[in-house]
C-alpha cells in the first residue's frame, strides 16, 4: 500500500455534516420559486459536485432548462445557505478524536471541497479551528471542481509531498475518482452521504465506517 503520512480530506458528509443545513437552504431557494421543495436523503445524492450540479439536480426534471430560473435559485440558495449554514452542521462522531490523533502522530493534513473557497475557509476555521491543516482549498475561478485532479496535486505540492504519501479520505464518487486520477489512495467513508457500491465503483480501495479506522491505514 506504500508509505502514507498526509491525509486529505473531503469537507462535506466526510468532515462534517452538513446535509441538514444544505437541505433547508436549498428547500427556501425551490420554495421562493413556486417549486417542490426536496428530502435531505434526496440531497444526499445531489450535493458534492458543485452549488451549480446542486441547483439543477434539485430542480423538476421539466424545468432544468430554465438557465434564468437555475440562477435565481443559486442566487436564493447561496443567500439563504451563507446566513443559516450552521445551525445543525457538525462534525461527525468519531472526527474530533481522530483529527486529535493525527495531530499527535504529526500527520500532515488538507482539506479539499467543491464549495466556494472563501466559504471551505470560513466553515473550517468556525468549526474545525482546534486542529491545523496545512491547505484548505475549495471551488476558485480557474480551476475546475473536483474530480479534476489539478487542486490535489497544488495542494501536494504545497506540503512538499508526493501525492502517492496521501490518503485521501472521502464520501462520495467524485472524490473516489478524485483520488484516483491525482495518484493518492481512496479511502471511502461510509458514514457520508454515498454508499459502498458507488464509492468501490469509483476506485475506493478501502472502506470505513468509523474515522477512528483511518488510523490502521497509516504507515
Amino acid at each position: 500500500m506504500g508509505k502514507h503520512i498526509a491525509v486529505l480530506f473531503d469537507l462535506d458528509g466526510t468532515l462534517l455534516d452538513t446535509i441538514d443545513d444544505l437541505t433547508d437552504a436549498m428547500n427556501a431557494a425551490l420554495a421562493a420559486c413556486g417549486l417542490p421543495t426536496c428530502s435531505s436523503q434526496a440531497c444526499k445524492h445531489f450535493v458534492g459536485d458543485g452549488v451549480g450540479n446542486f441547483v439543477l439536480r434539485a430542480m423538476p426534471g421539466g424545468r432544468r432548462g430554465d438557465a434564468s430560473l437555475a440562477a435565481r435559485i443559486t442566487e436564493l440558495f447561496r443567500s439563504a445557505y451563507a446566513t443559516h449554514w450552521r445551525h445543525h452542521t457538525r462534525p461527525y462522531e468519531g472526527i474530533p478524536e481522530l483529527l486529535d490523533e493525527l495531530t499527535a502522530r504529526r500527520v500532515a493534513m488538507a482539506v479539499l471541497s467543491n464549495k466556494p473557497d472563501d466559504f471551505t475557509k470560513l466553515i473550517v476555521a468556525e468549526l474545525l479551528g482546534r486542529w491545523t491543516f496545512r491547505a484548505v482549498v475549495g471551488q476558485r475561478e480557474g480551476y475546475s471542481p473536483k474530480p479534476d485532479p489539478a487542486a490535489v496535486g497544488e495542494i501536494a505540492a504545497q506540503l512538499r509531498l508526493a501525492p502517492a504519501e496521501f490518503l485521501y479520505v472521502g464520501d462520495t464518487g467524485t472524490d473516489m475518482a478524485t483520488a484516483v486520477a491525482a495518484g493518492m489512495f481512496p479511502v471511502g467513508a461510509l458514514w457520508g452521504f454515498r454508499d459502498a457500491a458507488e464509492l468501490t465503483a469509483h476506485g475506493a480501495k478501502v472502506l470505513i465506517a468509523h474515522p477512528a479506522e483511518l488510523l490502521g491505514l497509516l504507515q
